[in-house]
């Protein structure tokens, strides 16, 4: 047995260990949080995966890290715990987590040990900070005072360098942009390695790495795990055991992680990278034909390409061609001074990426059938208005296949979240994570069972929240379905209805930005309370502005459907404008849909309509924060109560009151805004 760790006959059991766990917070067990627990903890014994629903107030973060932590100890082993917000990360690391180990120690006979663990691009670099690495970003060569600023914020850092022990970007306040924070910072690609870098035993991704490594219970992000499954080099500790939180972004952030860009600028920073280290005309042919791609791309619009371009083959051929040339002209590594390896290093990664990029363009159309093809390839424009750009995409078609064998096939697994069941099963996520559905798992509906498919349950522990007597589901049966010009006079007279009746206190999630600020300038000089939008500061003051003033309102889009937790009366009345259904022009989504369709399913549903569920849910429970919120989501668009999708959307909704009675729902927002 190593040193630190604990004989399993001398540990107490999961049960336990939570009521310890829970005395010690100060908190209330419940039924759904032990119930979840022991879920975890046959999961982790049987090696079956699970994935858990379990409500705001639930107490799900102790209900599974009990179990973690128990069988992080009884094994000696790691547990890898994922999120996807930064929120969460904190939450685990600063107040959830050391008041465990606290709490636990006097039972386990030690105090259980964390770590946090982010991607090498989230930690300085001392290498690149005090070398010559710098990456020119091209939009800033020329604008004095963008090079002024940076210039600031690097001096800023290298005083920040001295006295940070963790050298985690997160930690250095105010933040910096990306573009300064590039400077001084490198992906595992660029970086030298420990052994061959001059700083590297003061390196502080290596530091993270090794704490983590000893660590029982290792937080991560999505983002990082998906990099340790996908791209064949552990970046995790080795673990048997992976609990994901906020499950239901999981597949969105995998998908991110494996999307590839090209652009004419990457190509043009890999040649002036190389052209300091090979001989300038082999360099000068890589920036050629990074140029050729440049011209090539402003002449074609964007969107998604079915087919290759003749024109983008030939200018994707030369790139591969020409980095080629630079590959061989690069040789092996050899020893060099500090500078000039890490020099090499920058172009070396610089020209993989261009060049990896490029071939699995042109390998993405060696499929004929779209349908069938591994890669969706699409042209998009981004930057602002003043420096627009072309850049070209590939992003799986489907991840599934990949979580299954590198996520579910190497590690038992354990997905929770407060939204796991669309349309009231677990079936629309299953599929997306790579899962069988539950139906085939449960009732071998399929006529030809795959043996290979992995075995999990689904579970939906319930929430403390009394649902149908603390809050009231409305939708605006009576308005018209929306349109693509803003939002009509009725709905903006509907939303001011609700907001009059409530007091304030209202939170408005908006399918796009434009919507809210539209209906902000339209009904600022309307209401007799205040209201904010999303924009006017940084969100984060945004919220803390509405939760401390109850008759204020906020109005935004897509961050406020998930990231705003005000308990108490500040909030009683959450509207939504439209159902959330992603773009109709969105390149990634009518591609999965069209697959979804050739297969025989309904591409609709198993995409835009999950996808519009996902966020409905989220944005709905806004509302129950605490044991004693009151109040209404109101739904402004018709659609959910008249479309044939609209069941699937309703049975994804927590189980409010539900009715279409304005009305009523006026009376009830005006009794609780007179209470509060």
């Amino acid at each position: 047995m190593l040193p630190g760790s604990v004989a399993t006959k001398d540990l107490p059991g999961v049960a336990e260990l939570l009521t310890a766990a829970v005395e010690a917070v100060g908190g209330q067990e419940r039924e759904g949080q032990r119930t979840m627990a022991d879920a975890v903890r046959r999961a982790i014994t049987t090696g079956e995966h699970v994935a858990v629903q379990a409500g705001t107030g639930t107490g799900k973060s102790l209900a599974y890290l009990v179990p973690a932590i128990h069988h992080a100890i009884a094994k000696n082993t790691t547990v890898v715990i994922s999120t996807a917000t930064i929120a969460l990360q904190r939450q685990l690391v600063d107040r959830d987590l050391p008041r465990l180990a606290k709490a636990l120690k006097p039972l386990i006979g030690r105090a259980p040990t964390f770590a946090i663990l982010k991607g090498r691009r989230n930690y300085l670099c001392l290498n690149k900070l005090h070398g010559e690495g710098g990456d020119e970003p091209e939009d800033q060569l020329f604008d004095p005072f963008a090079i002024s600023a940076m210039g600031r914020a690097i001096k800023r850092m290298h005083e920040w360098a001295d006295t940070t022990e963790k050298g985690d970007r997160d930690e250095l306040v105010p933040g910096v942009p990306d573009s300064t924070w590039r400077q001084v910072s490198v992906t595992a690609r660029e970086c030298l390695g420990a052994s061959k870098c001059p700083v590297g035993d003061d390196c502080f991704a290596e530091k993270a790495k090794a704490e983590a490594g000893k660590a029982d219970i290792v937080v991560t992000n999505h983002a990082l795990l998906a990099i340790d499954a996908l791209e064949g080099r552990p970046v995790l500790p080795e673990h048997d055991v992976v609990v994901v939180d906020e499950a239901h972004e999981l597949v969105d952030r995998v998908t991110g992680v494996a999307t590839a860009e090209l652009t004419a600028g990457m190509v043009s920073i890999a040649a002036r990278r190389l052209g300091k280290i090979i001989d300038q005309d082999v360099a000068d042919r890589l920036a050629e034909a990074g140029e050729g791609l440049g011209l090539m791309l402003e002449d074609l619009a964007p969107g998604r390409w079915d087919a290759m371009p003749q024109a983008a083959s030939g200018a994707l051929t030369a790139i591969v061609n020409a980095a080629a040339g630079c590959r061989t002209a690069l040789g092996s590594e050899r020893r060099e001074e500090p500078d000039a390896a890490a020099g090499r290093k920058l172009a070396q990664a610089a020209l993989e990426d261009v060049t990896d990029t490029a071939v699995r363009l042109i390998a993405a159309f060696e499929e004929p059938d779209p349908a069938k093809r591994h890669d969706v390839v699409w042209l998009a424009e981004q930057g602002p208005d003043s420096g627009r750009f072309k850049v070209l995409r590939a992003a799986p078609l489907w991840v599934g296949g990949l979580l299954r064998e590198r996520l579910f096939g190497r590690s038992t697994v354990v997905l929770t979240s407060a939204t796991l069941t669309l349309g009231g099963n677990f079936d629309a996520l299953a599929r997306q994570w790579g899962l069988p559905s539950q139906a085939t798992v449960a009732e071998q509906t399929d006529p030809v069972p795959d043996p290979e498919a992995p075995k999990w349950s689904g579970m939906d522990v319930g929430s403390p929240f009394a649902h149908a007597r603390s809050g009231i589901l409305y939708v605006a049966k009576r308005l018209p379905p929306p349109g693509r010009d803003g939002l009509p006079p009725a709905y903006l007279d509907e939303i001011a209805g609700l907001v009059e009746a409530a007091g304030g206190r209202t939170l408005g999630l908006f399918s796009s930005m434009r919507a809210a600020k539209q209906a902000t300038e339209a009904l600022r000089g309307r209401l007799d309370t205040p209201l904010l939008c999303q924009g006017d500061d940084s969100t984060m003051l945004l919220v803390k502005r509405f939760a401390e003033d109850e008759a204020t309102s906020l109005f935004g889009t897509l961050s406020l459907w998930q990231g705003v937790d005000v308990p108490g009366p500040s909030l009683s009345c959450v509207i939504i404008d439209r159902i959330p259904f992603p773009r109709p022009d969105d390149p990634l989504v009518t591609a999965r849909q069209r697959a979804a369709d050739a297969r025989g399913g309904n591409g609709f549903l198993t995409v835009s309509a999950t996808h519009a569920a996902l966020l409905l849910a989220q944005g709905a429970g806004r509302l129950l924060r605490g044991m004693d919120d009151r109040g209404v989501v109101a739904i402004l668009d018709p659609r959910l109560a008249t479309a044939r999708y609209g069941g699937f959307l309703r049975a994804s909704l927590p189980p409010f009151w539900p009715t279409d009675d304005r009305d009523k729902v006026h009376a009830a927002l005006r009794r609780l805004r007179d209470a509060a």
